[in-house]
């Protein structure tokens, strides 16, 4: 009898057994296919930061108050990127010759004065040689004017002939004199090889290479073209019916399409006088800072320029544009708080002005927020960095 219950118990904790094992395999398979999939939520990142004095200073962290104003309408101007002509140059040859050495390369930096494009220029050749004959010639005159002149105050040359040779010497060096400019126009001096050097007339960038080594050129041909980007424009198109809302030193945010993550700010410096006859509309010039080296000459884009008027007078709490930043794909703040810790703030953005942008939840008035730095602090929440490591 106690031998059949035994078995009972055996053959009852078998099925349990059973029973549990597909049950517990399930969960694992679960778990893992989960994960291979992507399926788990990402780590929960640190909302808390705390950063010593070195840190900050390093990171040029700088918070501002959120404060309610009216946020400026604006409008909508599409335009593109364009050198500033006074930080542009090209290069050309001062007269026909040939191509026979080129230093020349497409985004290299050059300094004002560098050695850019050799020529060989016949032309010299026969600017030197009229020059070394008039500059004999010129000698001789003014060796007979002198003998000449000698000769009258002895009262044995006659006045005329004097006065004729000593102007005939006169013309002579002053048509030497312009034959040594030329050879200085051509780039060359007065004696060596017919050879000539294009320099760099200013320091900057190359954008452009015209020049092949053997190459026939004319002064009217560009060999290659330099300018400086550490400043571009953006030349916005503004229409008829817009003319009357646009004034000088109105703030704008420019975006271009290249990149549509990043806002470039500055102001109307100029609005021009004349209506293109075509697209009926002006062009309104905003000078960039080439922050990163990010701009290029002809990209496309749109400047939103502020307006004179407020939207209706309607208070708002806005932050600068710079305090906001995406974390986990959801735009995101940091307040500074009372402590000196750093607090990371899931935000809702609403409208958009010049610089500013309105923030509907997430933030409370007068709270302190990082807008410069953040980048360092968005490095450090990513890295789940700690108080500790931050120290």
């Amino acid at each position: 009898m106690k031998a059949l219950r035994f078995a009972a118990l055996l053959l009852l904790l078998g099925c349990k057994r059973e029973t549990a094992a597909p049950a517990e395999a399930h969960a694992k398979a679960s778990a893992h296919s989960g994960s291979a999939h992507g399926d788990t939520e990402h780590e929960e990142l640190p909302r808390k930061l705390k950063l010593s004095n070195e840190v900050l200073a390093a990171a040029h962290v700088q918070v501002a108050p959120a404060v309610r104003e009216a946020l400026s309408e604006t409008l909508t101007l599409p335009g593109e990127l364009s050198a500033d002509p006074d930080k542009l140059a090209r290069l050309s040859s001062p007269a026909a010759g040939r191509v026979e050495e080129v230093r020349l390369r497409e985004g290299a930096e050059v300094k004002k004065g560098d050695v850019l494009v050799v020529l060989r220029v016949p032309e010299i050749g026969r600017v030197r040689s009229a020059l070394l004959a008039t500059e004999g010639r010129a000698a001789a005159a003014r060796a007979n004017a002198e003998r000449l002149n000698e000769l009258l105050g002895k009262q044995l040359a006659a006045q005329q002939e004097a006065l004729n040779a000593t102007t005939e010497a006169a013309a002579l060096e002053v048509e030497a004199r312009s034959l040594k400019e030329q050879l200085g126009a051509l780039g060359a001096g007065a004696t060596g090889a017919f050879l000539i050097t294009l320099r760099a007339p200013i320091s900057g960038t190359v954008i452009a290479r015209d020049a092949v080594v053997g190459q026939p050129v004319s002064p009217d041909q560009t060999l290659g073209s330099i300018a400086a980007l550490d400043e571009l424009w953006f030349l916005g198109r503004v229409f008829e019916k817009d003319l009357g809302r646009v004034s000088l030193g109105s703030s704008c945010e420019i975006r271009l399409n290249a990149y549509p993550n990043e806002r470039f700010d500055g102001r109307v410096e100029y609005v021009g006088q004349q209506v293109d006859p075509t697209a009926r509309a002006v062009t309104a010039r905003v000078r960039l800072k080439n922050r990163g080296a990010l701009l290029r000459i002809g990209l496309f884009g749109t400047a939103e320029v502020a307006l004179p008027r407020a939207d209706g007078g309607v208070m708002r709490l806005v932050v600068p544009r710079s305090a906001v930043t995406e974390i986990a794909d959801k735009p995101s703040v940091f307040v500074r708080e009372a402590d000196g810790e750093f607090e990371l703030h899931e935000v809702t953005l609403g409208r958009a002005a010049p610089g500013k942008i309105e923030i509907l939840a997430g933030l409370r008035e007068g709270e302190s927020v990082v807008v410069d730095g953040v980048f360092t602090l968005k490095s450090m929440v990513l890295k789940g960095s700690f108080a500790e490591e931050a120290e």
